[in-house]
């Protein structure tokens, strides 16, 4: 009786753990913003070998009754995997801050940072929304950006210039390391092509590494007009204003880089029957490109589950959108009159989807 009284009392501890970590747990993004609002990450980079914390607490300027503070900070962030500790020198024990992969990712001069998409999802315009998450589940609202902030989250992004910069440079963060990717392991996608639309391609970083990689590609990024207001083009490369939803400029190829994902079914079928429709006055090779995720598809870890949940989550409270298993892909494929699709898992948590006429 005992014993079991014990095991008992050990599964509500553990179940306490369990609930305190996902309270807590917002702990770690504001921690990971705090050391990269202090430039800490970049201090650390620069300083090109184990930093002491008394050292990185003289670079940051912190007042010096706040030295055990930034310990304790650095310590969250150790336990996270973006600082490891090694020691200063050999013939001593006193132990420095080194970078990590992750935290190498978030460096400023990365081209390939992921800084910008940190700053706007967490900014409070984008966290407020999830404490009207359960008033949202009981409205018909279209998301719960908009019963947050009485608009659509693309509205919102063209009457503030804030959110629009913080979210263009969020993409094109992301874009940076999906197009470095795609150019060095899927260059078969773009063989026979001549002319190529990137739909909603905000400021062109996609498009820009294509008609570079590519320079026989004739590359159109298509945007709404605020967004590629102003933008300036080169020899192969174009911006073009106007709704995804009207119609899409004529292309062998449509490129669709994390945008049906923001979208509900109905929504998609739109989308993917104006592609249909902008192929049709081309030549013998054509397809739609799409870079998004194919949830159940060979990923195992929990960390990586975890993060496209996680992502699915981002896109039902910002837009009306979801992320999608390959039957669901498949049914919006074919209900927009495609006749074939191929997915290949190259993207980390995303993969490329090619669909044909």
């Amino acid at each position: 009786m005992e014993s079991q009284n014990e095991d008992h009392t050990a599964k509500l501890l553990r179940a306490q753990t369990h609930v305190w970590n996902h309270i807590f747990s917002y702990i770690n993004s504001m921690s990971l913003k705090c050391a990269i609002d202090l430039d800490i990450l970049d201090i650390i980079h620069k300083y090109g070998q184990p930093m002491p914390l008394s050292q990185l607490s003289a670079s940051l300027s912190i007042n010096p009754s706040k030295t055990d503070y930034l310990y304790r900070l650095m310590r969250i962030l150790t336990h996270s995997g973006f600082f490891s500790q090694q020691k200063v020198n050999e013939n001593e024990f006193e132990m420095g801050y080194v970078l990590t992969d992750a935290s190498i990712l978030l460096l400023k001069d990365n081209p390939l940072s992921m800084t910008p998409f940190l700053k706007a999802i967490l900014d409070p315009i984008l966290t407020k929304p999830y404490y009207e998450l359960p008033k949202w589940l009981k409205n018909d609202d279209p998301s719960t950006f908009h019963t947050t902030h009485g608009m659509k989250f693309w509205d919102y992004c063209g009457r503030e210039p804030r959110l629009n910069q913080l979210f263009n440079d969020a993409m094109a963060s992301d874009t940076q390391l999906i197009a470095k990717v795609v150019i060095e392991k899927c260059k078969e996608v773009f063989k026979g092509l001549e002319s190529l639309v990137d739909v909603g391609g905000g400021t062109g970083t996609m498009a820009k590494a294509i008609a570079k990689s590519f320079p026989q590609l004739e590359c159109t990024v298509f945007d709404l007009p605020h967004v590629v207001a102003d933008l300036q083009g080169n020899d192969n490369l174009k911006y073009v204003g106007g709704d995804m939803f009207e119609s899409i400029p004529s292309a062998d190829a449509i490129l669709l880089k994390w945008i049906l994902h923001d979208w509900s079914d109905e929504q998609c079928v739109k989308i993917l029957k104006n592609c249909k429709e902008a192929m049709k006055r081309n030549g013998k090779e054509q397809k739609v490109i799409a870079i998004d995720m194919v949830m159940e598809n060979e990923i195992e870890d929990d960390e990586s589950i975890e993060t496209q949940l996680l992502i699915d989550s981002i896109v039902m409270v910002f837009f009306p959108g979801k992320e999608r298993n390959e039957k669901q892909w498949a049914k919006l494929i074919f209900s927009a009159g495609f006749s074939d699709y191929k997915i290949t898992p190259v993207l980390g948590l995303r993969s490329l989807i090619e669909i044909y006429p």
